[in-house]
């Protein structure tokens, strides 16, 4: 018998039966396991909290999109509300932008060749002078001597030191303002002839004698020439804005800087009789009427103010209501006869009236059956502003119109029946027509007659 064998009560007694051995080895376990079930574990939290989190979106998500189409189903309604209000209207006529031609095509300039010129007695000098062995140059060159004075200004500072300006001379200084495509040599004669005309302390004299001075048909050929329609159109669908044929010429400038030099040497030489100098106005304010002329708006009103103040008191009263008439029937009843209007500046009494008169011979033309401005009042305050067939683009036309006339004291005066009929006519304009009333320009002249009405309420 072996000591160490269990004794008999002991192998009857579980609780004293020694545990099996377990002979499997256990895994060791490592920090990296550790930090796996750490990150699994994370990983099934995280997935918990999304999947409540779904949950509880869901309905939010719902109602949120329930909102969305109830506002876009209202925004619709409101759009097709609208749609239907301005198809009532009409369709809106397309309103063009002022703007005439007034230039067309273009015909060949008059060649510069003046043999005249080798034959003057400051050429002739200067070929028998001595200096003439350095230069050498020939007795048929003397376009180019007269150049080269003409572009350093010598040739001004001689005409006076002479005295005397020749024929030749003066021809081609004016022909090469003109019609010179160098820019250079027509601005260099442009300023030549500014220079000579406005000189001299006299107001009656020149100082220098002049043998030729070119006439209002030197002018008015030039202006043929380049291009100038004196029958122009006012249609929007004719106005050239970029065009080679359209387009006035670069010597237009200088055209323009002449006549102003012209009509402030009345005292001294009339250079235009009344009725001329009533075609250049015309002229000018066509000009001024060319989206091309934009531009040269100081030239032009410099110009507009000269020739303005060439008239006599005498002569002006009656020149002012031709022009006045002229312009009336030549620019259609658009947005142009407002223009024509507006581009006359403000800055002498007689523009002021000029002005005041063209609104009012325009003004005249839109109703055939009106023979005076107190006729016009009466049928601008009988229109009725509710009617569909109210056309408030001409009304803002007759608005504009009336506004630059009976504005001006000059030619209504202390008249108070055409005070009270254009006051009638504005009240009507800014309270009968409706803030919602979506006919195009309604706006703008319910706005403009309440703002009139004011400053008149004022004054």
């Amino acid at each position: 018998m072996n000591m160490d064998d269990p004794l008999d009560f002991e192998v009857e007694d579980e609780l004293l039966k020694p545990l099996p051995i377990n002979k499997k080895r256990k895994k060791a376990i490592g920090l990296d396991d550790l930090l796996q079930d750490h990150y699994n574990e994370q990983d099934k939290l995280l997935e918990k909290q999304v999947k409540q989190a779904k949950k509880g979106k869901t309905k939010k998500v719902k109602s949120s999109y329930d909102d969305e189409d109830r506002q876009e189903a209202l925004v619709t309604r409101l759009v097709e509300k609208c749609h239907n209000q301005l198809q009532a209207f009409g369709d809106e006529p397309e309103i063009p932008v002022w703007g005439v031609t007034v230039f067309g095509e273009k015909k060949a300039f008059p060649p510069l060749d003046f043999p005249d010129l080798g034959s003057c007695n400051i050429f002739q000098s200067f070929l028998n002078n001595k200096l003439n062995s350095v230069v050498e140059l020939a007795a048929d060159k003397g376009d180019i001597f007269f150049e080269g004075l003409l572009v350093n200004g010598w040739l001004s500072r001689l005409a006076f030191l002479c005295g005397h300006i020749e024929k030749p001379v003066a021809i081609w200084a004016f022909n090469t303002m003109l019609y010179s495509s160098k820019v250079e040599l027509l601005n260099s004669s442009c300023d030549f002839w500014c220079a000579i005309l406005s000189s001299g302390k006299e107001v009656d004299q020149f100082p220098v004698k002049i043998d030729w001075f070119p006439q209002f048909t030197d002018l008015r050929r030039a202006l043929d020439i380049y291009g100038f329609l004196f029958k122009f159109s006012s249609s929007a669908e004719d106005i050239i804005l970029d065009s080679e044929m359209g387009g006035p010429p670069q010597n237009i400038r200088a055209w323009i800087r002449f006549v102003t030099a012209c009509c402030l040497i009345r005292t001294k030489r009339a250079i235009f009789s009344t009725v001329e100098a009533e075609e250049i106005v015309e002229i000018i304010i066509c000009l001024l009427l060319d989206r091309q002329f934009q531009g040269l708006l100081v030239l032009l009103n410099d110009c507009m103010q000269a020739i303005v103040n060439y008239f006599t008191d005498q002569e002006w009263h009656s020149s002012c209501e031709n022009i006045a008439k002229f312009i009336a029937c030549r620019v259609s009843k658009d947005l142009n006869c407002i223009q024509a209007v507006e581009c006359i500046s403000e800055a002498s009494s007689r523009c002021k009236q000029l002005r005041c008169a063209v609104a009012y011979q325009s003004l005249l033309s839109c109703f055939d059956e009106a023979n005076c401005g107190e006729e016009v009042l009466e049928s601008l305050t009988m229109i009725n502003f509710k009617a569909k067939s109210c056309d408030f683009f001409k009304m803002y036309i007759h608005l504009v119109l009336t506004e630059n006339w009976v504005l001006s004291t000059s030619l209504v005066g202390d008249n108070p029946v055409i005070d009270e009929r254009f006051c009638q006519f504005l009240k009507h304009c800014s309270s009968l027509i409706s803030a919602t009333d979506l006919r195009s320009y309604a706006a703008k002249v319910r706005h403009r007659a309440a703002y009139l009405l004011h400053i008149s309420i004022l004054n």
